[in-house]
């Protein structure tokens, strides 16, 4: 008892200090200046010598994971793969579509609707729609020239029209089905991926629900352009 209370005595003159969490430093290894050096090539070799993007991917990663198989056992296993195989297929059925000519059918016979305002509308939602599981720059390239006659007639505004599609065929792409909303899913640290894919579905639909008619009212209703 008599050497507790100097004990006791002696831990209240010096608290102790609070524990601090531990912090990691991140380093700029070898292996992620080869990686990120990678990235810049595959941006130079995509954009300035027009090499196929998936192809010079893979070889780059070949090369990486043959230099530093450690690391890349380790990213290999980080890779979300449902969501991957996804993607892959959702972009292949839409490709089909595409070579098929159904995007460019379907625009076609909005298009020839005779009332501008709700082909407008129309063309809105299928650019939202395809865009949701395709390129977004792709579809507005596709669906642009295909308001062109209605266009014509001066009825609606062009800027308008082109500023609707433009918003409508971007905005979708917080669905995991398209490219953003796939990286964002495969990126995110410490989440239960399959719950946030349903929330990136669910908002991603009601995205694809509400914004084309949003956008049509506020940018080809009023007339702009």
């Amino acid at each position: 008892m008599g050497a507790a209370a100097p004990r006791t005595a002696e831990l209240r003159s010096h608290p102790t200090a609070p524990a601090t969490p531990s912090t990691e430093t991140f380093t700029l290894t070898p292996s992620r200046t080869a990686t990120l050096t990678s990235l810049i090539a595959l941006v130079i070799a995509v954009l300035v010598f027009d090499l196929d993007a998936g192809l010079t991917a893979i070889t780059l990663a070949v090369i990486l994971s043959t230099a530093w198989p450690e690391d890349s056992r380790k990213a290999t296993g980080q890779i979300a793969w449902p969501t991957v195989l996804l993607i892959c297929g959702v972009l292949t059925y839409v490709g089909v579509l595409d070579e098929m000519g159904t995007i460019t059918w379907a625009g076609e016979g909005v298009g020839s609707i005779g009332i501008p305002l709700l082909a407008a509308v129309l063309l809105c939602y299928i650019g939202a729609l395809v865009s949701a599981f395709a390129s977004s720059v792709g579809i507005m390239g596709a669906l642009i020239p295909l308001a062109v006659p209605f266009l014509e007639q001066g009825e609606i505004g062009a800027i308008g029209m082109v500023a609707a599609l433009a918003v409508s065929a971007t905005v979708v792409d917080v669905s995991p089905f398209s490219t953003n909303g796939a990286l964002v899913l495969a990126a995110a640290p410490d989440v239960d991926r399959e719950r946030f894919f349903r929330q990136l579905m669910v908002y991603g639909g009601i995205v694809v629900a509400v914004v084309p008619a949003a956008a049509w009212l506020v940018m080809v209703v009023p007339g702009w352009g």
